[in-house]
């Protein structure tokens, strides 16, 4: 189980404890694997994420919300607090972030502008699209995610709560396409939308 600790509001996650993204679930097909770290955090209202990623080649083409972010250089968040659905963030590396509600991948609820300009973003590559550059790579993400994001729930805490969730690294449009996740996947192509693989996780209070 991945406790996501509860910090001071305003603290940084500098300091706590890194979770690998490494399960190469499907490296027979797509054998290249950058390297993805992620850490979590909570203050009781906001969801607190930030990514670290090295790799060999990183783009970000779209340039708005809720656009297909997954085939840049892409992080993600997906969580299911019970049996109604689950979220998916999905960052691409300057912040543009897709997030959308769902119980099966196809039956879809995005959120609207309103709940996206919650979603505070933190990208260390800036905001401006670019394409793909090819080189050692490092780049950092930071997103903080508020309760009021969770937009199909009604939390007024995030203290104490039980959920699942998987982490993923990916992008589908890049020379060197990938798919990570942090707990593994057993389906045979490459999906990011199994909760069945989500791993356990705890808001500690």
């Amino acid at each position: 189980m991945l406790k996501i600790r509860k910090i001071e509001a305003g603290s940084s996650l500098e300091g706590l404890p890194m979770q690998e993204v490494a399960c190469n679930n499907w490296a027979a097909e797509y054998p290249y694997a950058p390297r993805v770290r992620f850490a979590a955090g909570h203050d009781g209202k906001r969801l607190l994420l930030r990514f670290e990623v090295e790799e060999g080649c990183t783009m970000a083409r779209v340039a708005e919300d809720n656009g297909p972010v997954w085939t840049d250089s892409a992080v993600e968040f997906f969580i299911s607090f019970d049996e109604r659905g689950y979220y998916n963030f999905e960052f691409n590396c300057i912040g543009r972030a897709l997030l959308g509600f769902r119980k099966t991948k196809p039956e879809v609820r995005h959120a609207d502008e309103e709940v996206m300009g919650l979603i505070v973003r933190r990208a260390s590559l800036g905001g401006e699209p670019f394409e793909e550059r090819r080189g050692d790579n490092r780049w950092t993400l930071e997103a903080e995610i508020p309760a009021g994001a969770f937009f199909a729930h009604d939390f007024g805490s995030l203290d104490g709560l039980r959920a699942r969730a998987n982490v993923y690294k990916c992008g589908d449009d890049l020379s060197q396409p990938h798919f990570l996740s942090w707990r593994p996947i057993g389906t045979e192509k490459p999906n990011f939308h199994v909760p069945e693989y989500f791993g356990e996780v705890e808001f500690e209070a």
